[in-house]
C-alpha cells in the first residue's frame, strides 16, 4: 500500500530522490512566488523530450562544451516542460542553476537516490503545479529500486508527474517520461506492455503525454504498436503543422533527412497537437547531446472514456 505524504518544495523535489510512493505534493508549499502569479503563461503548452548525452569529459563533446549549448536552446525555446532522458545529478542541477528560479524538476536515479541516470521532468513553476508523482522500474518488480529482470543492457524506469496548470483552468494532466532499453527487444517489449498497464490505472479522465528515448523508430516497430495500443496518439502524426523530418539521433554526425524518429511524444487523443517540431538547433556548429529534441505545442483536452 502506499505511503503518502506532504513533501515540502526544496526537500520534495529535488532532493527527494528514493521515491517508489506515489506523493501527493502540497500546493500551497509548490506555488511560485507572489510575482509570478501575473506571468502564468496562457497558450498552448510547450513540451520536449530531450534526450541530454549522459554529462561526460571525453572531447569534443564533453558535457563542459555543450552545457552552454543546452542552456541556450532551452533559454530560447521557453518551455513549459521537458522529459529528459540520460542526465546526471551533477548535470541536471547545471541545468537547473541554467534555466533559473522559475524552473523546478522531480526525478531519482535510475539505480536508487542520485545514482546512474535520470528521468527527469523539469517545469516551470509560473504555469505548472506538481500534485503527485512516482517512479517505477521497467522490470517485473517494478516497485524495486534499480530492479533489471528482463535481460536489458541497463536499468530502465519511468519517472510520472500529475500536474496541474494553471493557464487551463487548473486542467490536471499525466506526464510519464522514460527511456526504453538499446540493447534487448525483449526488454524494450515487455517495458512497452508495462506502461501500458500502468498508464491504465491512472485516472482515465485525465489527459496523458508521454516523453521518452524509445530506442526503435515510429512505425517500425511493435513497441510502438503496443504504446498506441495503450490507447495513445503520436503527436507527430497528429500535428496540424510539423516541422522538416530528421532522424533523432544523429550521433554527432551529420543529420539525415526524413531518418527515424526513436524519440516520441505520445499523448491521449482528446490532446490536440498545433505544431510538432524537432530541434536541430547548434552553436558553431556544436550540438547539445546526441539526439535532437523532440517538441510539441499541446492544447489538452479530457482523454477519451
Amino acid at each position: 500500500m502506499p505511503i503518502h505524504r506532504r513533501v515540502p518544495r526544496r526537500l520534495g523535489l529535488k532532493t527527494a530522490l528514493a521515491a517508489t510512493i506515489s506523493l501527493p505534493l502540497s500546493s500551497t508549499a509548490l506555488s511560485a512566488d507572489p510575482a509570478s502569479a501575473g506571468e502564468r503563461h496562457g497558450g498552448p503548452l510547450r513540451v520536449m523530450s530531450f534526450n541530454l548525452r549522459y554529462a561526460s569529459t571525453a572531447e569534443p563533446h564533453s558535457w563542459a562544451v555543450r552545457r552552454p549549448v543546452t542552456r541556450a536552446l532551452l533559454h530560447r525555446e521557453r518551455l513549459h516542460v521537458i522529459g529528459t532522458q540520460e542526465g546526471l545529478y551533477q548535470q541536471l542541477r547545471d541545468i537547473e542553476a541554467d534555466l533559473g528560479a522559475r524552473y523546478d524538476w522531480i526525478g531519482t536515479g535510475r539505480a536508487g537516490g542520485s545514482r546512474d541516470e535520470f528521468m527527469a521532468v523539469f517545469y516551470d513553476t509560473r504555469r505548472l503545479v506538481p500534485e503527485e508523482y512516482d517512479h517505477f522500474w521497467l522490470s517485473d518488480t517494478p516497485d524495486v529500486i534499480g530492479s533489471n529482470t528482463w535481460g536489458g543492457g541497463s536499468i530502465r524506469m519511468v519517472t510520472w508527474v500529475r500536474f496541474r496548470d494553471r493557464a487551463d483552468g487548473d486542467r490536471e494532466f499525466y506526464l510519464l517520461n522514460t527511456h526504453l532499453d538499446n540493447a534487448s527487444r525483449n526488454a524494450r517489449a515487455r517495458a512497452a506492455a508495462l506502461i501500458g498497464e500502468r498508464i491504465g490505472k491512472l485516472d482515465g479522465s485525465l489527459p496523458l503525454v508521454v516523453t521518452g528515448d524509445f530506442n526503435v523508430a515510429a512505425h517500425k516497430d511493435p513497441v510502438y504498436d503496443t504504446m498506441l495500443g495503450a490507447g495513445l496518439v503520436d503527436t507527430w502524426d497528429t500535428a496540424a503543422e510539423r516541422s522538416r523530418l530528421y532522424g533523432t539521433f544523429h550521433g554527432y554526425r551529420p543529420l539525415t533527412p526524413d531518418g527515424d524518429r526513436i524519440d516520441w511524444i505520445l499523448a491521449t487523443p482528446g490532446v490536440t497537437t498545433h505544431r510538432a517540431s524537432i530541434n536541430t538547433f547548434s552553436l558553431d556548429g556544436q550540438f547539445p547531446s546526441d539526439h535532437l529534441p523532440v517538441q510539441a505545442s499541446l492544447t489538452l483536452g479530457r482523454a477519451t472514456p
